[in-house]
């Protein structure tokens, strides 16, 4: 082969390569989402939003597979796990066992994070009463919030897998205690879009000094296309880093960069069928939006002073009551998802900022007002009828007090605990009310109507007009669900 016949025989090489890396991987995505389709018809169907969602706008609403009764959400999650045998589960029983030895029974095939040997039993170090017509029991430390126990359903017998915070709380929120999975959040906006084409359908409020444990996976989208992850939105400055316009950028030449930028991008969707091409265009366009939106949503200052009283609002601070007044503010607006972390949980009694007999005293105070005048206010407007409110946090407490290295704390402190804790739910078609499961005399173990981490998901699903079965995403030859491959059961009980 001569010269010539050779660079005409590299030439064909590389514009055949060229060609098909270039045009045919688009045919082949449309044969394989046909495929897909095929196959989903075949087997009866199955509630696969990507075939509804208009590829240009993968955040437009739309309306949930079957019936629903609640169309957004508030999660409450209290990231470190309060204890509940201090807050909801009350065990007189354990008070007579105050200081004895924990049964052997507990200790055989358990494993605990820090205690040693054999630890001491722990009373409830407050004070329970019942209250409203529900009979609920609710320790002291939260009497704002006894008198709304009748609008919340509790359960009681809660159960994961994992006791170490950051597996614990991807669990709860992806469904998979490793990293690289959806977030709750980001399913249920790949399922129903947006109500508002200003704002994000998922937003995230941190208070509490730091993020969760398990980082910002916990809102993240993992195998979903990356515009369904939750955006942070900051308690003060700015909502979002960097939406501000740099100086001497106005409005218009904003806009003029932003056209050109999505009229790029969108070339290079039509030719190569990438969907985080589509994020990145929502992205930048959303934050074009939200420079007007956002600021007007998270301002605080347009309540009155007596809702800022009421959820103890410390206007221009970061706090989880600034973050449940404006949680309020962005459901009403049309987000779909809104998740509040609040650090600080993690009642080990190692140092006083955890002791349960001081620093946890005062994560309660903090919560008290603001999660009562959310509940209050949410009823008040009548979102409470299709706003599903959930509060609780990745595991419950011991009945046993920690004995880091088989020595007694200096300080009152439980060490993690998976096969016990409590949730309440309320609004968004749950019963109110309802008091549901039951630990053992102790609390040590949920004993009647176990509730794993699954059935919570398959629920709040349900709440939304999903089958948890079929809400689903093909990835490496799976339909990857949110509540797995392990069997999970809808609480009916809890459902109005």
């Amino acid at each position: 082969m001569n010269h010539s016949d050779r660079l005409r025989h590299d030439y064909v090489q590389l514009s055949t390569r060229r060609h098909f890396l270039k045009t045919c991987p688009t045919g082949l995505g449309a044969m394989w989402l046909a495929s897909q389709a095929a196959a989903a018809a075949a087997s009866g169907g199955a509630d696969k939003p990507s075939f509804q969602h208009d590829p240009t706008r993968p955040l437009s609403p739309l309306d949930p597979p079957r019936p629903a009764t609640a169309k957004r959400v508030i999660f409450l999650h209290m990231a470190g796990a309060p204890s509940q045998l201090e807050l909801f589960d009350y065990k007189p029983n354990l008070q007579k066992f105050d200081g004895k030895d924990c049964p052997a029974s507990f200790m055989e095939g358990k494993r605990f994070a820090f205690i040693r040997g054999v630890p001491k039993l722990l009373g409830p170090q407050f004070a329970f009463a019942q209250h409203g017509e529900s009979g609920a029991w609710v320790s002291d430390r939260l009497p704002e919030f006894a008198k709304v126990v009748d609008s919340v359903a509790f359960v009681r017998s809660m159960q994961t897998d994992q006791f170490n915070h950051a597996p614990a709380q991807l669990l709860l929120h992806t469904g998979n205690a490793q990293l690289g999975y959806p977030s709750l959040g980001s399913w249920l906006t790949y399922g129903l879009g947006s109500e508002n084409d200003n704002l994000p359908g998922y937003v995230v409020l941190v208070s509490g000094g730091r993020v969760p444990s398990a980082g910002k996976s916990v809102w993240g989208s993992g195998f979903l296309p990356g515009v369904y992850q939750g955006i942070q939105c900051r308690g003060k400055g700015d909502p979002v880093l960097f939406l501000s316009d740099p100086e001497g950028v106005g409005r218009p030449i904003r806009s003029a960069m932003v056209d050109t930028i999505s009229r790029i991008n969108r070339q290079t969707y039509e030719q190569i069928g990438d969907p985080e091409t589509v994020t990145r265009i929502a992205q930048y366009e959303m934050a074009f939006r939200m420079q007007m939106a956002a600021t007007e949503a998270t301002d605080l200052g347009q309540e009155t002073a007596e809702v800022h009283q009421a959820y103890g609002v410390q206007p221009g601070k970061e706090s989880f009551a600034n973050n449940c007044l404006l949680a309020r503010r962005l459901v009403e607006r049309g987000v779909r998802f809104v998740q509040l972390f609040d650090w600080g949980w993690d009642a080990h009694g190692a140092a006083a900022s955890e002791a349960i007999n001081k620093g946890f005293k005062n994560k309660c105070a903090q919560i008290d007002r603001p999660i009562t005048a959310l509940l209050n206010d949410l009823k008040r407007s009548g979102l409470l009828e299709d706003t599903l409110v959930v509060w609780g946090g990745e595991f419950g407490r011991t009945p046993m007090r920690e004995n880091r290295g088989g020595k007694e704390m200096t300080f009152v402190g439980r060490d993690h605990h998976a096969d016990a804790f409590t949730m309440w739910l309320a609004g968004g078609g749950v019963r109110s009310g309802v008091h549901y499961g039951e630990t053992d005399e102790l609390g040590f173990e949920a004993v009647e109507n176990p509730v794993q981490v699954r059935d919570l998901h398959a629920t709040l699903l349900k709440l939304m007009g999903f089958d948890h079965q079929k809400l689903s995403f093909p990835l490496q030859g799976l339909d990857q669900r949110l509540t797995g491959v392990k069997p999970a059961r809808v609480v009916e009980e809890l459902i109005g």
